[in-house]
C-alpha cells in the first residue's frame, strides 16, 4: 500500500491536529456567536475553509517528519531509542498543540483575532510578554489542566502508535515514495494557499475563526514589511504626489517649490509666538468611548469628565491603528500608517522630520518618557533618533518606584518623573516639550491598593478609572509648580482598549478622548470635526503660533475649513475615513467602500465617489513614497 505502516503515525498526528483545531474554532465561534449571528452556510464555510487551512498548516509540519521516516534505517527504526523518541515526541507534540490552542483563546478574547502580527511582536519581547502572562492568568492550574488532558490523550493512542512502530519492514524505496507524497503537499500550499481565502464573509469574526492561528503567525512574521506598490493599488505618481499636495495645503502656508514630490511648505503664523511648555500625555487604550463625556454610565473617569469642559475637547478623534507605536508614529511623524510594520520599529529610522525636531529646533528640551523599559518595541532607539532624550523605567532611582508591574512603573510614578523632568528643565530656564507614555491601563491591570473603589486585577474598568485617578493627582501635583501656569497639556490615547469587529475597519473602536488644557492659554470648547492623530502636532503649532517649515501630513484643525477626515489601519489594511464614506484598501491591490453612519457607527458596503478613493490614494501612496524616498528626512525633505 501507498501509505507504509510506519507513516500512520503522521496520519494518527494529522487527526488529532485536525481535531483540536476544529474543537478550537468551534469554541471561538461560541464566544462571539452574537456579534457573527452565522447561519447554517456561514458555519459549513468556516469548518469548511477552516479544515482547508488546517490541513496545509499541518502539511508544513509532517514534511521533515515524513522525511525522517522515509530515510531512518530500519534497524535504527525498530530500536528502543527510536521508540522513546517518538513517544515522548508525540506526547510533547500534543502538549504544545494544546498550549497553542488555549493561548489562541485568550488571545482572541482579548485582541479579537487569531494570531497576527501583535504575537509576532510579543514574540520577540519575551520578558515583558511572559511577565504579563504570570501576572494575569493562574498559570499553574492552567498548566498541570493541560497536561492531564495530553496525558489522557496519549493513553488513547499511545497503543496505536507502538503497533506503527511494530509493523514490518518496507523496501527504501516504497518509503521515499510515500515520503515524497507528504513532501509535495507544502510545496503545493506555499504556491496556492493564501490569506485572503479565508475572507468568507463581510463579518471579520467568521473570516478569523475560517483561519488558523499557527498558519496566520507565520504569515504575519514573513510579511513583517509590506512594499505599498507591490501589494496595495497605485496609480501614476506625479499625479498621486500632486493631489498629495493639494490636500495638505492650506491658506496659512505656502510650498516652498514647485515640485511635485516637495511636500514642504513654510507655516507663518499670524501673531508672535508663544514659549509655552507642552506636555503630551499618551494613556494606554483610553478608548473614547470610557468616558462620561461620551457616554459610558459607570464613572469611570471623573478627573477627564471634569477636565473636558475645562479644555479644548476634540470630539471626533481617531486612532490611526491598533497598537501604541502607531499611536507614537502618528503623534511624532504627523504621517498616515504605513502597511506591515511600524516605523517606529524599522531600520534606518532616524533624523526623520518629527514634532520633536521642530520643537528641539526652537530652544526646547525634547523628553520621551515612558513607564517601562524603552527597548520595548523599539521606542527608545526611534525616539532618540528623532529629536529626544529619553526617561524609561531605568532612569528611575528605587525611592522614584512606589509600584510596578511586567509593563513599568505606575502611572503616578510616571507623572511624578515628568515633574521632576519640568522642573529640571525651567529651573535651567529652557523650555520643555514632552510625550509621555503610560502603561498601567493595561493587562495585567494591576496598581497601588486604595486608590479607587475597583480592585487592582479585576479588568479593564479598574485600569480605566486608575489612570483617570493618576491624571487627577498629576495635575493638582502640577498646579504647585511655578511653571503650570505657562503649560498646555494634552491628553490622547495611543490607541483603543479593542480593535476587533464585524466589520474588517470598526470605525467605532479606533475612536479616542482629545483633551488641550492650559487655563491662562487655551479657551475651552468643543471641535467636532473628523480628525486624526496626525493632526495633533500641526493643531499644537498653531495654537502656539509658531512659524516653521513643515513636512507634516496633518494638519492643524483649527483653522478655516479643516478637513473632515481620518486614517485608521490594521497591520495590513488602510483605510480613509472620509466624512460618510469609509475607503479600505488592502493587499491584492483590493479597494472596498463603505457608507458610514455616525448615529449608529455602522458600515453598509456601498461605492465611494471616485474623489474620496482617489484621496486615499493620494494619502497613503504619497506617503508610502515619501517614507521610501526619506522625502521627510531632516534636512532633505523634497529632495
Amino acid at each position: 500500500m501507498l501509505f507504509r505502516d510506519r507513516f500512520k503515525i503522521i496520519l494518527l498526528l494529522f487527526s488529532l491536529f485536525t481535531g483540536i483545531s476544529a474543537l478550537t474554532r468551534l469554541v471561538l465561534l461560541l464566544s462571539v456567536w452574537r456579534q457573527t449571528d452565522p447561519g447554517l452556510l456561514l458555519v459549513v464555510k468556516e469548518f469548511g475553509v477552516g479544515l482547508f487551512f488546517d490541513c496545509a498548516t499541518f502539511s508544513y509540519a509532517a514534511a521533515p517528519f515524513a522525511l525522517y521516516l522515509a530515510l531512518v534505517p530500519e534497524r535504527f527504526f525498530l530500536s528502543r531509542w527510536n521508540r522513546a523518541m517518538l513517544h515522548g515526541g508525540t506526547f510533547a507534540v500534543l502538549y504544545l498543540l494544546l498550549f497553542i490552542s488555549v493561548s489562541e483563546y485568550f488571545f482572541f478574547q482579548e485582541f479579537g483575532t487569531r494570531f497576527n502580527f501583535i504575537a509576532v511582536d510579543y514574540l520577540i519581547y519575551t520578558r515583558e510578554v511572559i511577565g504579563n502572562i504570570r501576572e494575569s492568568y493562574r498559570l499553574t492550574p492552567i498548566l498541570a489542566a493541560l497536561l492531564a488532558v495530553t496525558a489522557a490523550l496519549y493513553a488513547g493512542i499511545r497503543q496505536r502508535i507502538s503497533l506503527a512502530l511494530d509493523a514490518p519492514g518496507h523496501p527504501v524505496a516504497g518509503r521515499l515514495r510515500t515520503g515524497l507524497v507528504y513532501a509535495v503537499v507544502p510545496v503545493l500550499a506555499f504556491s496556492f494557499v493564501e490569506q485572503p481565502l479565508t475572507s468568507i464573509s463581510p463579518n471579520q469574526y467568521a473570516n478569523e475563526i475560517a483561519g488558523n492561528g499557527i498558519y496566520d503567525f507565520v504569515a504575519a512574521f514573513r510579511n513583517n514589511e509590506l512594499d505599498y506598490d507591490r501589494f496595495y493599488p497605485t496609480r501614476e505618481e506625479d499625479a498621486v504626489l500632486g493631489r498629495l499636495r493639494e490636500l495638505v495645503g492650506d491658506g496659512r502656508s505656502r510650498f516652498v517649490s514647485a515640485d511635485p514630490r516637495d511636500l514642504r511648505r513654510q507655516v507663518t503664523a499670524a501673531g508672535p509666538e508663544k514659549r509655552l511648555n507642552v506636555i503630551v500625555i499618551v494613556e494606554e487604550s483610553l478608548s473614547a468611548e470610557y468616558l462620561g463625556v461620551f457616554g459610558h454610565p459607570d464613572g469611570l473617569t471623573p478627573n477627564l469628565d471634569r477636565l473636558s469642559g475645562e479644555s479644548l475637547l476634540f470630539t471626533r478623534m481617531f486612532a490611526t491603528g491598533t497598537r501604541t507605536v502607531r499611536g507614537l508614529e502618528a503623534i511624532t511623524l504627523s504621517l498616515p500608517p504605513l502597511p506591515g510594520i511600524a516605523i517606529v520599529k524599522r531600520p534606518d529610522n532616524a533624523g526623520l522630520f518629527s514634532w520633536g525636531s521642530i520643537m528641539r529646533g526652537k530652544g526646547y528640551d525634547t523628553t520621551y518618557l515612558y513607564a517601562g523599559y524603552g527597548y520595548f518595541d523599539n521606542m527608545n532607539a526611534f525616539f532618540s533618533g528623532n529629536g529626544f532624550d529619553i526617561v524609561d523605567r531605568s532612569s528611575f532611582a528605587a525611592g522614584e518606584i512606589t509600584f510596578a508591574n511586567i509593563w513599568g512603573v505606575c502611572d503616578e510614578d510616571l507623572f511624578r518623573k515628568t515633574i521632576r523632568e519640568a522642573r529640571n528643565s525651567y529651573e535651567r530656564r529652557r523650555p520643555f516639550f514632552s510625550i509621555v507614555m503610560t502603561t498601567s491601563n493595561h493587562r495585567p491591570y494591576t496598581y497601588p491598593e486604595g486608590r479607587i473603589d475597583i480592585p487592582p486585577k479585576t479588568g479593564r474598568g479598574g485600569g480605566v478609572k486608575y489612570a483617570d485617578y493618576a491624571i487627577g493627582r498629576f495635575l493638582a501635583e502640577a498646579q504647585k509648580e511655578t511653571w503650570f501656569k505657562d503649560t498646555v497639556f494634552i491628553f490622547v490615547a495611543d490607541h483603543c482598549a479593542a480593535s476587533a469587529g464585524k466589520s474588517e475597519i470598526p470605525v467605532r473602536n479606533y475612536e479616542i478622548p482629545l483633551l488641550i488644557y492650559s487655563p491662562a492659554h487655551v479657551k475651552p470648547g468643543r471641535v467636532d470635526t473628523i480628525a486624526s492623530q496626525i493632526d495633533i502636532a500641526p493643531t499644537v503649532l498653531g495654537l502656539l503660533n509658531m512659524s516653521y517649515t513643515s513636512s507634516f501630513v496633518g494638519r492643524n484643525l483649527l483653522e478655516p475649513h479643516p478637513p473632515q477626515r481620518a486614517f485608521l489601519s490594521t497591520y495590513q489594511k488602510l483605510a480613509l475615513l472620509d466624512r460618510d464614506r469609509l475607503v479600505v484598501i488592502s493587499p491584492q491591490k483590493q479597494v472596498r467602500s463603505y457608507a458610514y453612519d455616525d448615529a449608529t457607527r455602522s458600515l453598509r458596503e456601498a461605492a465611494a465617489p471616485a474623489d474620496v478613493v482617489a484621496d486615499t490614494l493620494a494619502y497613503y501612496q504619497g506617503a508610502s513614497y515619501v517614507y521610501k524616498h526619506r522625502l521627510n528626512r531632516i534636512g532633505t525633505e523634497g529632495r
